[in-house]
């Protein structure tokens, strides 16, 4: 009798034409490449960080000078032409006003008449008039008289006011231009951060450098880890702030920024990096921010500059290419190498597997084959036999004590 035997289904891939194999892993890549990565602060030093829902806003006009200086170029022009073309006009027409009231625009051709202001014959003279009074500019064809009391308490107020407004917006400008946000764009960061040995310990490392021949007063350095985490009570904290020590205990974040400095980072017990390894790293989703501060030396004013490190951009088993060499009685920097870098060996292990292995290479053999005994456990047949030796031990002692025992008693004895 002929059976009928079941033959397993084989389900065939479809066959990729060869072009499309061979463009696919570079099309991965690609996508690897441009895969966005949400900064805290972006490579410039701009914060990435948006306010929404501010439902207090009239605390920005409590502060109206800063919220000015604050503002947008456009805007900050916008407002400044604004407030005196306003105020321009307002007070021409308080002018015109008076010249109306009093009769001054009915008596034109009466050269009898004692006007409030002199050639002032409608809207376009108090205009220009009020712009002459306020600028103190004074070409002397308009011109005030004493028969019109409510002139010149007019121009009085308006002097005042016109001295409020030009410190306010002519100080706003000034500061504004004076900004030391400029400055900080010849101060230039390395494009990666690196990971490497150094004297023996591992370190996390970062250039600086200022394109300028003036120099930054008082400039310190100091970094921020950027990453969230969850404390033990399930409490989840989004972009924790953890300090990055660059040499706060020893003096080497206060810098002298002549030529580019190598930030250093020792990856110690106290360090975020701890127990990061190198397939870690690649994995871990933080951000380093680096923030140089100082003052211009030009003008004294407080200079900052920011920028950041995604755990892409450190790059672990490298070194920063040296930029400094010695010339005919001076040294030169080379730019161009500034953002170079260059493999160097490196173990790929975590600082906290470094110093452990470390700590096992430095303990005394006995202690290493006792800890292995007692980590792995002895067999039972040596633990028995290792009790036994303890017990015949143990009745030889007390046999050989029971006959120094005998002997003292029969010296003493034969003694008496």
């Amino acid at each position: 009798m002929e059976q009928d035997v079941e033959s397993p289904a084989i389900i065939r891939q479809p066959k990729l034409p060869k072009q499309a194999r061979e463009d696919l892993p570079k099309r991965l890549a690609e996508m690897d490449r441009t895969k966005k990565i949400q900064r805290y602060v972006q490579k410039d030093g701009k914060c990435n960080v948006h306010h929404g829902n501010v439902r207090e806003t009239y605390r920005y006009l409590t502060d109206i000078f800063t919220t000015l200086v604050d503002l947008k170029w456009r805007f900050n022009l916008f407002i400044f032409v604004l407030v005196y073309t306003v105020t321009w006009l307002f007070f021409g027409f308080m002018w015109w006003l008076i010249a109306y009231l009093r009769g001054d625009l009915d008596h034109l051709a009466d050269n009898k008449w004692t006007p409030c202001v002199n050639n002032l014959n409608g809207f376009v003279s108090a205009f220009l008039f009020s712009i002459e009074t306020e600028t103190t500019i004074g070409y002397g064809y308009r011109v005030i008289t004493d028969k019109c009391p409510e002139g010149i308490l007019l121009l009085l107020i308006q002097s005042v006011l016109g001295s409020i407004v030009n410190a306010f917006m002519v100080g706003c400008m000034f500061v504004k231009i004076s900004q030391p946000k400029k400055r900080a764009e010849t101060l230039v960061f390395s494009t990666n951060a690196v990971i490497s040995m150094r004297d023996g310990r591992l370190c996390l490392m970062f250039r600086v450098g200022d394109l300028r021949n003036s120099h930054i007063v008082e400039a310190s350095i100091r970094a921020k880890l950027i990453k969230s985490k969850q404390t033990k009570e399930g409490e989840f904290i989004p972009l924790n702030q953890t300090d990055i020590n660059v040499g706060y205990n020893t003096g080497d974040d206060r810098l002298f920024l002549v030529s580019p400095l190598i930030i250093c980072h020792e990856i110690n017990q106290h360090s975020p990096f701890w127990d990061i390894s190198q397939a870690h790293l690649a994995k871990e989703e933080l951000e380093i921010v680096v923030i140089l501060e100082g003052m211009v030396e030009a003008t004294g004013m407080t200079c900052q500059a920011r920028s950041s490190y995604v755990s892409s951009e450190i790059k672990w088993g490298y070194r920063f290419t040296p930029v400094l060499t010695l010339e005919d009685g001076f040294y030169e920097v080379d730019y161009n190498s500034f953002h170079d870098i260059y493999e160097t060996n490196t173990p790929p292990y975590s600082a906290k597997e470094l110093s452990d292995m470390a700590n096992r290479s430095r303990l005394p053999l006995t202690w290493s084959l006792a800890s292995k005994l007692s980590q792995q456990g002895l067999p039972e047949s040596e633990q028995e036999g290792q009790e036994t030796k303890t017990g015949l031990d143990e009745q030889g002692k007390s046999q050989q004590t029971e006959r120094n025992g005998d002997i003292a008693n029969i010296e003493s004895e034969s003694k008496v």
